[in-house]
């Protein structure tokens, strides 16, 4: 399988966040039509891959036969699969980020291998590749890529899950620095109880400089067998029960100095940086997932008949199937924008400037976090939709939807909890807009100026999408409006009011998600096939994301206003969301009628 580098890379780079202030263009957007020939054959060979050898495999893995998993992981690297992220003088493949992502969604055709394979890549063995020595890389990263290692990766808690870098393990540089000594408990780690490396966060004692004699989180390397380092009993999980998940413990396991990744102090710049790669990863999963579970609704909708005809004849069936196609479909946008965003912003780095290549992308942690909480919401959303369409059987093991249905749990509890990814969401934005580092403040106090100025002539926009992208533009000036008065009251205390933060970036999700249908949509209108389709989608979906955000801003002006201020901000907004409707039934039926014609989700 060759390298491959997604076309958008060739462009300028644009700002983290900036989809606020800006108007992208179509252009300026890498979406799945946009793949190369490269990435379609990645693309085939995941997916055959996941269908013909891993999915008959599922009763072996539910059950936790690892060696099963384990061959699986040995043979899709055999195709390539697990070396996109490594350089080719380690074994890998050193694929584009696109790559990787389509990877990680075609890979997602069994929930517990796919995580198992998800840790193995991502998180286990990032790591090494940006935090490394030459003589950790050539140690590891061949055998990682080559399937003979196994990796996880072990931050979490019992006590400290969302707020990792207040770790209890501790690691003991010895007195003549040639060992660490570690103790302590991880909780809930991936591929546990199989992996053959893993990075271990504690805390450790910074000897020298201005920090000397704090404890700081701090990464490390250890193997499988090391004495005083045994992973614990697995754990019963309500989904992806297929997968490892146990505690791992250290009691007095010495490792030598050479085992510290990074910097003392440092291992929250790995642990954050690694996480931005795993959200919207994360998200490509969640998009295949999706997809396998919508075809299996579809599939049993057009085969069981009531009534004399099959139910994917009757409007509410067809109602669920149209939300669920159109969830993927505006998932994709959000996805591929995203990691089309990541690619171009690594166009020209130095390979082994892996310092720069871990700031760009952590340019984008607002993106990132936005397609980790999106996705793992539009999954729900379809594996409980696909689980009513099979109604009674629906909650039966041996028909697809109960699986998938505990399977998509997850998505909303790893990587970070949604609710965390919301806070993150907002404080960066907010972190960058008080820094000078994105025209945030200037754009709200332009939006102020406006509003207070009155009423104003609307643009006229023309084509088949002109009402909703009037929409989206209303949709920004509402979001800055409420982020701009909740600013205004809370100043710099305003992380503390968490409900505020997380309406703020309920309504900064749904903006990317809405634009990056519209944008997919317009791209696909210049003569693509199904793009009558993909507009009727858009539409539907600019009209549901619309509604949330004013709702949000509801909330969020509720809370910081009272009054004679309420009720002209209350004004203000009624001005700001004053639209037409669309018949979103008659767009549903026809989005409906295609997949039932199609027989599948064909975008």
């Amino acid at each position: 399988m060759a390298t491959t580098t997604a076309p958008i890379a060739t462009a300028a780079a644009i700002a983290g966040g900036s989809f606020l202030i800006t108007n992208p263009t179509p252009a300026d957007c890498f979406f799945p039509e946009d793949f190369t020939e490269e990435h379609r054959q990645i693309a085939q060979t995941t997916a055959d891959f996941a269908t013909n050898e891993v999915v008959p495999q599922s009763d072996a893995i539910e059950v936790k036969d690892f060696a099963v998993t384990r061959r699986l992981i040995k043979e899709a690297a055999e195709l390539g699969l697990t070396s996109a992220d490594i350089p080719e003088e380690y074994g890998g493949l050193e694929m584009d980020k696109a790559s990787s992502a389509i990877i990680a969604e075609n890979i997602s055709k069994q929930g517990s291998f796919s995580v198992a394979f998800s840790a193995h890549t991502g998180i286990g063995t990032l790591p090494l590749v940006w935090y490394g020595t030459p003589a950790q890389k050539q140690k590891y990263l061949p055998k990682l890529a080559d399937g003979t290692f196994v990796g996880a990766y072990a931050l979490s808690e019992s006590t400290s899950g969302s707020d990792a870098v207040n770790a209890r393990t501790r690691a003991v540089l010895s007195d003549d620095g040639q060992t660490y000594t570690l103790n302590g408990e991880k909780m809930w780690i991936t591929n546990g109880g199989f992996a053959d490396v893993f990075t271990v966060f504690a805390k450790c004692e910074i000897k020298e400089g201005k920090d000397a004699g704090k404890e700081k989180l701090t990464a490390f390397l250890i193997e499988k067998g090391t004495p005083g380092f045994a992973p614990g009993k697995e754990e019963h999980k309500l989904g992806i029960r297929g997968s490892s998940t146990t505690p791992l413990i250290l009691n007095n396991c010495v490792i030598p100095k050479e085992n510290l990744l990074g910097e003392v102090g440092k291992g929250h710049h790995i642990a954050f940086n690694i996480l931005n790669v795993g959200r919207y990863k994360l998200g490509n999963a969640a998009i295949g997932g999706a997809r396998m579970a919508f075809n299996n609704g579809l599939r049993y909708a057009k085969e069981r008949k009531a009534f004399g005809k099959p139910i994917s004849d009757f409007g509410l069936i067809q109602e669920k199937l149209a939300n669920m196609a159109v969830g993927i479909y505006t998932g994709e946008a959000v996805c591929y924008r995203t990691v089309g965003l990541i690619d171009r912003a690594l166009a020209g780095v130095d390979k082994n400037d892996t310092a720069e290549i871990q700031k760009r992308i952590e340019g984008y942690a607002v993106e990132c976090s936005i397609v980790k909480v999106w996705a793992s919401e539009m999954l729900d959303m379809v594996v409980d939709e696909s689980l009513q369409i099979f109604a009674g059987y629906g909650y039966v093991e041996e028909y697809p939807a109960e699986r998938a249905y505990r399977d998509a749990r997850i998505n909303r509890i790893f990587e970070g909890t949604n609710e965390i990814n919301r806070l993150i969401i907002t404080g960066w934005l907010m972190k960058s807009a008080m820094s000078g580092k994105l025209a945030l403040m200037p754009a709200i106090k332009s939006l102020m100026d406006e509003v207070m100025a009155g009423p104003s002539p609307k643009e006229e926009l023309e084509g088949p999408l002109a009402a909703e992208l009037a929409l989206l533009a209303a949709a920004k000036k509402l979001t800055l409006f409420a982020a701009g008065a909740a600013t205004q009251k809370y100043m710099a205390k305003i992380a503390d009011e968490q409900e505020v933060m997380g309406a703020i970036a309920d309504m900064i999700i749904e903006v990317f998600a809405m634009e990056s249908g519209l944008l997919r949509a317009e791209k696909m209108a210049g003569g693509k096939a199904n793009s009558d389709i993909a507009v009727a989608m858009a539409r539907i979906y600019a009209a549901g994301a619309f509604d949330k955000i004013e709702l949000a801003a509801r909330k969020i002006i509720a809370a910081v206003a009272e009054g004679d201020m309420l009720r002209t901000q209350l004004t203000i907004l009624r001005r700001l969301s004053k639209h037409d409707g669309s018949d979103t039934i008659a767009l549903r039926r026809q989005v409906a009628q295609h997949v039932i014609q199609a027989g599948k989700y064909t975008l």
